[in-house]
């Protein structure tokens, strides 16, 4: 079997140029050669597998050509490389400092590339400091770390120091191109680019990755055969979640999630990567940010043809969602159900958008006349009506405050303030006649007995003036009823009672008003002639219904076309009884209803 040599040393560069992101870098190194500029100290330092020591190597190389050599020439008697991890004592630099005096047989320079450097000890540190500044003119000493804040201060300030970056992802991504071509590999862009993605910055960790996956699926790199034997989550899973999402598919959403966590994935892996995937879509969004977006041309395309089926505020809140559980992660005593949860606000995220456009075009009921008068053949304009109304309120008004300010000021109470009367309203409606005609049976509402009463819950009842006030507005509440005659009232059934009761139940629950839609639903009301009697278990919801009383009243009144009806509100302790609480309750109620229900209990020695 022929012994293999990993990529990360079969294709480690031999010249600057070919060293992959650190341009800078080499330029830096090359100009300062060709110009006899060079330092004595350097100190190389960066994340690891990023090219340091293999700069180091290079350029010890290079001082010491002089264009006689062959090619294949290493210099190995100049260079000399001493692992600060396993050489950190004062001994070890002493001897160091005894072979620095010695100038070199071959070449020019004899270099000590020190990897590791921050792991010396702090005595070691001082040992060396007076070589370090005034080394024989022969020696270059190269450092390497990649914990910078390690090192002693007095060290720093004798070196010259060049910090290596991160190698971005396509620069990772071609390298791993060109290796795969010279190695017979056909690969799949995308696999590269989620091998670059795992490397985070590190050209090393890459070509090792790529040996791995290499071993695993042969000479032809897919992008499931990368996701597979890295264990990473593939682009297709962000993708198909977030469509979930936007559809508000809850179930399906937490099936899918539930099949990741079965695959082994860790639940803050994929938090971590769902925000990551919303990023890229609102990148997306922009054609002068698409540049951000570090993936393949394949998964690019898909990207942005999501992009353009989420809105940008989705996005900015499903990142903020997603942020918040990874911060609250680790400290979470259940972390499946915290990103569960953060999953169902995301799902719900458009439900909200969706149900405040529903409701911005959604027609409000107006609450319906509790009286009229016909004005036939008269010709009138709804708009100049409403007007009109919003005239009489602001009157009423007006006319209120001043009793309030007369009463205050001690003054005699003046007569209790006149709703406009039913033949003022006429007229004013009248000045608004236009030419067009419209059918005989249009109604112009009146609502001095509504407008009486919203005025009489303005007066507050903790004074002895203000509870006299109240009683003057509730007669005037009396004395101001329109006449009845002219109303309808017309005959009704039960059944077409029932069917309005319904629909106004069904009403409250549309416009999210539960806490009365559930009052109304507890019971049916009893007809007795054109009265309606209902009965509540205590005052609280006796209490709660009165205030919906009068626009109530007025949707059945409309329904039924007749203005006789009217409602009678009770109290019955007994009614406490019908409704069941506790777990024996119930299953009594339910037996009421199915008696076959204990013989079930029976045969299957159920509890209650």
């Amino acid at each position: 079997m022929e012994h293999f040599i990993v990529s990360a040393r079969k294709y480690r560069p031999t010249v600057f140029k070919d060293v992959v992101g650190q341009q800078a870098i080499t330029n830096t190194l090359d100009n300062a050669i060709e110009n006899n500029h060079l330092a004595q100290a350097l100190l190389f330092t960066g994340p690891r597998g990023v090219g340091k020591t293999t700069c180091a190597r290079i350029l010890a190389k290079k001082i010491n050509q002089d264009g006689t050599q062959t090619e294949d020439e290493d210099f190995a008697f100049n260079i000399f490389e001493l692992d600060a991890a396993s050489n950190n004592s004062v001994d070890d630099i002493r001897n160091l400092i005894d072979q620095v005096r010695i100038p070199p047989q071959v070449g020019t320079y004899k270099v000590y590339i020190i990897d590791e450097v921050h792991m010396l000890s702090s005595a070691a540190f001082n040992a060396f400091l007076k070589t370090l500044e005034e080394p024989p003119k022969h020696a270059i000493f190269i450092l390497a770390t990649t914990e910078k804040h390690k090192i002693i201060p007095t060290i720093l300030s004798r070196c010259q120091i060049f910090d290596f970056r991160r190698i971005s992802v396509l620069d990772i991504k071609e390298h791993l191109a060109q290796v795969a071509q010279s190695e017979g590999v056909q690969a799949n862009d995308d696999a590269l680019h989620i091998i670059a993605q795992k490397a985070d910055g590190a050209l090393r960790d890459a070509l090792s990755i790529f040996d791995r996956v290499v071993s695993f699926s042969g000479k032809t790199l897919t992008r499931e055969a990368v996701t597979e034997n890295l264990n990473v989550l593939d682009y297709t899973y962000y993708f198909n979640i977030t469509s979930l999402l936007l559809e508000n598919n809850i179930p399906q959403v937490l099936l899918s999630y539930n099949d990741i966590i079965a695959k082994g994935f860790d639940g803050h892996h994929f938090i971590m990567g769902l925000a990551s995937h919303f990023r890229d879509l609102l990148v997306c969004k922009h054609q002068e940010t698409i540049a951000l977006l570090e993936v393949g041309e394949q998964v690019k395309a898909m990207y942005f043809e999501q992009s353009q089926k989420t809105e940008k505020s989705f996005l900015i809140e499903a990142i903020a969602l997603a942020n918040t559980c990874d911060l609250k992660y680790k400290t979470s005593r259940n972390q499946r159900l915290l990103v569960e949860l953060c999953l169902l606000e995301l799902a719900s995220l458009t439900a909200k958008d969706e149900k405040k456009k529903s409701s911005l075009n959604e027609k409000r009921f107006v609450l319906p006349p509790s009286h009229f008068k016909d004005f036939a053949p008269s010709v009138v304009e709804t708009l100049d009506v409403e007007q009109t109304h919003k005239e009489l309120d602001t009157n009423t008004n007006e006319k209120i405050e001043d009793t309030k300010l007369t009463d205050s000021e001690n003054k005699p109470s003046p007569s209790l303030p006149e709703t406009t009367p039913k033949t003022e309203v006429s007229e004013v409606a009248a000045t608004k006649i236009e030419k067009s005609q419209v059918p005989a049976n249009e109604r112009v509402i009146e609502r001095p007995q509504i407008l009486a009463e919203r005025n009489a819950k303005k007066v507050s009842a903790l004074s002895l003036k203000s509870i006299k006030k109240k009683q003057e507005l509730q007669k005037a509440l009396v004395a101001n009823q329109p006449d009845q005659k002219n109303l309808p009232k017309d005959a009704f059934t039960e059944e077409s009672m029932l069917a309005a009761w319904n629909t106004y139940t069904q009403k409250m629950e549309t416009e999210g008003n539960f806490n009365l839609h559930s009052h109304l639903a507890m019971g049916v009301p009893r007809l007795e002639g054109n009265l309606l009697h209902l009965e509540f278990p205590n005052n609280t919801i006796k209490t709660e219904v009165e205030r919906a009383k009068f626009e109530l009243l007025g949707f059945l009144r409309e329904q039924l076309n007749n203005y006789d009806v009217d409602l009678s509100i009770e109290v019955n302790e007994a009614e406490i009884k019908r409704y069941a609480y506790t777990p024996k309750e119930k299953f009594e109620k339910l037996m009421e209803k199915n008696p076959l229900i204990d013989k079930l209990r029976k045969e299957f020695d159920l509890d209650i």
